[in-house]
């Protein structure tokens, strides 16, 4: 059966002559007609387009017209059809963040890769580390931490010195960046269902940053992280080329 494709670009010209050829050869559907949404960008693009579209449950196939494209496929304007019927899925479960700013805001967003907390001024910053609602950690003196899933765990966390973590574990990466004290400590892997809370310490005079992927919020006092496995992203990659066989490859190159 041919599928209704909806086909979406990032702003780059690159993608959008990607778009306009594939719309040409394929026809175009709404996304909430589609069968599967195809994603033309880089890993950013395709973090945003999962986002856009969780509430439709529709599968996602990104293909590279970006950066570095670790979640996406190769380009090719021919044999999409194919492509897609063979295509093997992987089904995602973000992390959920609810944030409290110093004016005494909440903000609440949806991570894929990572939550990651950043200092936002010249001196670092102090953060006391929750798991489960028990003080693990009373001071992490640090430029930041972050907490990843096994998708984001190639990412941000990987070049942070973090674990790369298999699809199939379920286990979240708490790794530190550019820790100072404790000097030597380089994180901890924590069930996946773990509730994660980093409370800022002296927040007015060493000021933070937090960011879900993307999305960043300023001048925060604490945050709470969690997985959400009432939420599940459904991204297609072509056979042999999964999250699986690409979080392997990565550790060999």
């Amino acid at each position: 059966m041919t599928k209704r494709i909806a086909f979406l670009a990032s702003d780059a010209k690159v993608a959008q002559t990607a778009r306009d050829s594939l719309v040409a050869c394929y026809g175009n559907a709404a996304p909430r007609d589609a069968d599967v949404v195809v994603a033309l960008g880089g890993d950013g693009f395709m973090l945003q387009t999962l986002q856009g579209i969780q509430h439709l449950n529709t599968p996602v196939y990104g293909m590279n017209r970006g950066t570095i494209g670790f979640l996406m496929n190769e380009y090719a304007e021919t044999d999409l059809m194919a492509r897609l019927a063979e295509a093997e899925e992987e089904v995602v479960n973000p992390l959920a963040m609810t944030a409290m700013d110093q004016s005494g805001q909440k903000h609440e967003a949806l991570a894929i890769n990572e939550v990651s907390l950043l200092r936002a001024g010249p001196q670092a910053a102090q953060l006391r580390i929750s798991v489960d609602g028990r003080v693990r950690m009373a001071e992490l003196v640090c430029d930041g931490a972050l907490l990843a899933t096994p998708a984001g765990s190639t990412a941000y966390n990987y070049s942070a010195h973090g674990p790369i973590v298999p699809i199939g574990a379920d286990v979240l990466a708490l790794t530190p960046i550019a820790a100072f004290r404790p000097r030597r400590w380089r994180g901890a892997l924590l069930p996946k269902m773990a509730k994660v809370r980093f409370d800022v310490i002296d927040a007015d005079k060493r000021p933070v940053i937090v960011a879900a992927d993307s999305i960043s919020f300023p001048d925060i006092d604490w945050v709470e992280i969690r997985s959400d496995t009432s939420i599940q992203h459904r991204i297609l990659f072509d056979p042999g080329h999964g999250l699986e066989e690409r979080l392997i490859s990565e550790q060999f190159t």
